[in-house]
């Protein structure tokens, strides 16, 4: 009988998986987001939205804005909790590691803040998996400087 090869994920399944498992570690109340920045197939850093260090956790009550009942995307600057793709790369510098020309994973497109970010930090690319309020002016300013925004489909088994 012949040995049946196993099914190896394609790079960008294998990263996209990876940070599905990451977002289970976001303490805010209201979504479970994450990003991975990874350089020459390599995850350099990872990243999930929630309350900053040593801040009470979001779902503990640690963000007001969250657990009160604004609409969600509204009231924002009120809002505690940092964003997946922030957290990605300033965890990168908090340990010294450079992320220029690496690309974001990240379970949801960008916000405009988060671009504005991603574009400073020299990535060159954004893989996302799903929309939430991906604008057209973030699309058009990830353009603009060069970044190439692509949007992950997994394949059908």
């Amino acid at each position: 009988m012949p040995k049946q090869t196993p099914t190896r994920p394609d790079w960008d399944t294998y990263f996209m998986d990876i940070a599905h498992t990451v977002a289970r570690r976001g303490n805010c109340s209201r979504r479970q987001v994450a990003a991975l920045i990874v350089s020459e197939k390599r995850i350099i850093s990872t990243g999930y939205n929630g309350t900053p260090r040593g801040v009470k956790n979001c779902f503990d009550g640690g963000c007001p804005r969250c657990a009160g009942d604004a609409a969600s995307g509204a009231e924002l600057g009120e809002c505690l909790c940092s964003h997946a793709e922030e957290n990605a790369i300033v965890q990168a510098a908090y340990h010294g590691i450079a992320v220029r020309g690496g690309t974001l994973f990240t379970t949801i497109s960008p916000c405009l803040l988060c671009a504005k970010m991603i574009i400073n930090a020299g990535l060159v690319e954004v893989v996302y998996e799903d929309e939430y309020h991906f604008s057209a002016q973030t699309r058009a300013l990830l353009r603009a400087a060069g970044v190439k925004c692509r949007r992950f489909r997994r394949r059908k088994s």
